[in-house]
C-alpha cells in the first residue's frame, strides 16, 4: 500500500475557493470605481462616492481578479509538476473571461450590448464541458466519476471488486457505475442552464455606453462568479449526495458487505 509521501497532493478546497472566487470577486466590487470618473461625476453635480485608495478603474481591478488564479494554477504546476484537475478548471476560466473581456470592451470605454449573452454562454460552456467530459470518461481507463465520488481513497475498490466478481455480479456493478455517472454529469447540465441565465440578470442591465459601463460590467461579473459558483456548487451538492447514497446502496446490494467494509478506515 502507498505510504502518504507517495500520495499525489491534493488541492485545498478552500484555498481552491478563496483564490479563484472569493478574492476575484473582491477585486471586482470593491477596485473597479475609476477616480476621475467619480471626481468628474461630482464636479457635474452628480451624486457619486468619494475616491478611495482600492479604487483603481475596471482595466487594473480586472487584471487582479484574472492574476491570481492564473498564479495560483501555475504555481501548482510547476511545483508538484502535475495538472490538477481544478486548477485546469480555473485557468481555463480566467483565460475565457480575460480574452471575452477585451473583445467585450470597446476603445471609448462603452461594452458591446451583446456581453450578457456571450458571456452568458461563457459560463455555461465550462460546466457543459465538464458535464460531458465525465460521461465520456466512463468509457477510459480513469473515469472521472472515481476522481469526483468513486475514490480509491474513500472506498476499498479492491475489495468492492474481489466480492462482485466472486458473487458474480459483474454486470450489475456496471449498470450501477453508468447510472451513477449519468445522474452526476445532469448536475452540471443544471449548471450550464442556470449560468446562463445569471448573465443574462447580472450583465442585462449595463448602460453599454454610459461613462462606467465597464465598472458595471466588472461589477456584473463580480456577482455573476459568486451566484455561479453557488449556481454550480449546489445542484452538484445536492446530487452528489444522492449519487453517493445510490452508489453505497447498490454496492452494498451487489456484495453484501456492510458499509464499514467498502469503506477504507479514516
Amino acid at each position: 500500500m502507498p505510504d502518504a509521501a507517495s500520495k499525489p497532493p491534493q488541492e485545498n478546497p478552500l484555498t481552491n475557493i478563496l483564490v479563484n472566487v472569493l478574492v476575484p470577486i473582491m477585486a471586482l466590487t470593491m477596485m473597479s470605481d475609476d477616480p476621475a470618473i467619480l471626481e468628474k461625476l461630482q464636479a457635474e453635480g452628480i451624486d457619486a462616492k468619494e475616491p478611495r485608495p482600492w479604487h483603481l478603474g475596471p482595466v487594473k481591478a480586472l487584471i487582479i481578479a484574472l492574476a491570481l488564479p492564473l498564479c495560483y494554477g501555475l504555481w501548482f504546476f510547476f511545483r508538484h509538476r502535475r495538472l490538477n484537475f481544478f486548477s485546469v478548471v480555473g485557468l481555463a476560466s480566467v483565460l475565457l473571461t480575460g480574452g471575452l473581456t477585451l473583445y467585450l470592451w470597446q476603445p471609448g470605454g462603452g461594452v458591446r450590448d451583446n456581453a450578457p449573452t456571450l458571456f452568458g454562454i461563457k459560463e455555461g460552456s465550462i460546466p457543459l464541458i465538464l458535464g460531458l467530459a465525465i460521461f465520456a470518461s466512463h468509457w477510459t481507463k480513469n473515469p472521472l466519476l472515481n476522481t469526483f465520488l468513486y475514490s480509491p481513497q474513500i472506498f476499498d475498490i479492491g475489495k468492492i471488486e474481489r466480492t462482485v466478481q466472486e458473487r458474480d455480479a459483474g454486470e450489475g456493478y456496471k449498470r450501477l457505475l453508468f447510472t451513477c455517472t449519468i445522474l452526476f454529469s445532469a448536475s452540471f447540465l443544471v449548471s450550464t442552464v442556470a449560468n446562463f441565465f445569471l448573465a443574462q440578470h447580472f450583465l442585462g442591465g449595463i448602460d453599454f455606453d454610459g461613462v462606467d459601463a465597464r465598472r458595471q460590467y466588472n461589477n456584473g461579473v463580480g456577482k455573476l462568479t459568486f451566484w455561479g459558483f453557488i449556481a454550480i456548487g449546489v445542484p452538484i451538492l445536492v446530487i452528489l449526495m444522492f449519487v453517493m447514497w445510490h452508489l453505497v446502496k447498490g454496492i452494498k446490494r451487489l456484495t453484501g458487505l456492510d458499509t464499514e467494509e467498502i469503506l477504507l478506515p479514516r
